[in-house]
């Protein structure tokens, strides 16, 4: 019976997965498989019986075959290789002042690949480098870049918690870590508490997130009030290890309650900013226009600006002057022969001669002048 063996060509590096098919093995043997990249010498770290969830019994292939003596003496060449491989590498890394780190270099089992994992802070020019490697080793180079995280997977530190890295030790994929999670965690968002060696946010804060989740549906938002029997509270904080919900009463007092406590008490949802007792704005009504005076409607006749806006305002209250009046009407042509019948508005008809021979002009009795 065939079993799905997990196996990991690094000692910390990803686990794979792969079918054993009629070869029995166990946890720590090495085997060969056949990769993308060429055969490649791997390490059982775990076996299952049935392949993971996010992978099809298509998508497992079976191992090579088993290793002889001769490939555990190409396995411990490939090493001492690897070794080399290194040192002359930053050598000529150094040589070059390129700027990048190389931090491992893996050789596969036939030799037909030598892979160099760095890390650099943006893209490098490496086309010089890889012609001094292929001359040295004649055979096909690759360099990887990689992040931070995987460099301190693969070199191993000290965490925070005085022990070895969660990556180094049983980490094989890093989740996203967020700094939301930080705040709902409550931690003290200080870069130096909540970051790794490697100057990432920690790991382990994505570990507890689903508990964390879990525990905020049950309780309610912190900072908000609630309607409940014993009167409007504020919600001041939550604790996940007691399971329970601390508030702030109207006489002033904090009281810690269970989340069982809470659901109990809690009978509206919260309230709204706006139910300080003001009343809510009174939406406007639609005022109907005014009809127009008759007078209005007739047509307005040309006046000079002074007494057009003095009309204007005494005609509705609190408009403008322009506003109040309506738009001049442009007098209708007329054809030219009844323009020459009539007289033109414009012209001014004759003043009477008034004067007496040899005596003063009379006064004229409208205007009295």
């Amino acid at each position: 019976m065939s079993h799905i063996l997990g196996i990991k060509f690094h000692e910390h590096g990803q686990v794979y997965y792969f079918d054993s098919g009629p070869f029995v093995v166990a946890i720590g043997d090495f085997v060969l498989v056949q990769t993308e990249q060429g055969l490649g010498m791997g390490q059982v770290a775990l076996i299952r019986d049935t392949p993971p969830d996010d992978l099809t019994p298509e998508d497992i292939k079976p191992i090579f075959r088993l290793p002889g003596p001769e490939d555990h003496e190409i396995r411990h060449e490939n090493l001492k290789l690897a070794r080399e491989a290194h040192t002359y590498c930053r050598k000529c890394v150094e040589s070059r002042e390129l700027e990048m780190k190389l931090v491992g270099v893996e050789v596969l089992h036939d030799r037909g690949k030598i892979v160099f994992y760095f890390t650099a802070p943006g893209r490098i020019d490496f086309r010089e480098l890889v012609k001094d490697l292929v001359k040295a080793y004649h055979t096909r180079i690759e360099l990887r870049q990689i992040g931070v995280r995987h460099e301190t997977q693969m070199l191993g530190a000290i965490g925070n918690c005085g022990q070895m890295c969660c990556c180094r030790r049983f980490m094989r994929k890093f989740a996203p870590v967020t700094i939301k999670m930080a705040k709902e965690q409550n931690l003290f968002l200080n870069p130096t508490k909540i970051s790794g060696i490697c100057g990432r946010l920690l790991c382990c804060l994505s570990f507890e997130q689903e508990n964390y989740e879990q525990f905020q549906k049950k309780c309610p938002r912190v900072g908000k009030k609630f309607a409940t029997s014993l009167g409007t509270v504020k919600v001041l904080r939550t604790n996940l290890f007691r399971e329970t919900v601390t508030v702030l009463t109207e006489v002033g007092e904090e009281r810690e309650l269970s989340v069982e406590e809470w659901a109990a008490i809690a009978e509206a949802r919260p309230i709204a900013p706006d139910a300080s007792g003001a009343k809510p704005a009174e939406p406007k009504r639609d005022v109907p226009a005014q009809a127009a005076p008759a007078s209005s409607r007739e047509p307005a006749k040309p006046q000079p600006a002074s007494a057009g806006a003095a009309q204007g305002n005494r005609g509705e209250p609190g408009r403008s002057s322009r506003r109040g009046r309506r738009p001049m009407r442009k007098p209708q042509k007329q054809p030219r022969e009844a323009a020459q019948e009539q007289p033109s508005q414009r012209q001014r008809p004759p003043k009477p001669d008034n004067r007496h021979a040899g005596g003063k002009p009379s006064r004229d009795p409208e205007t009295g002048s």
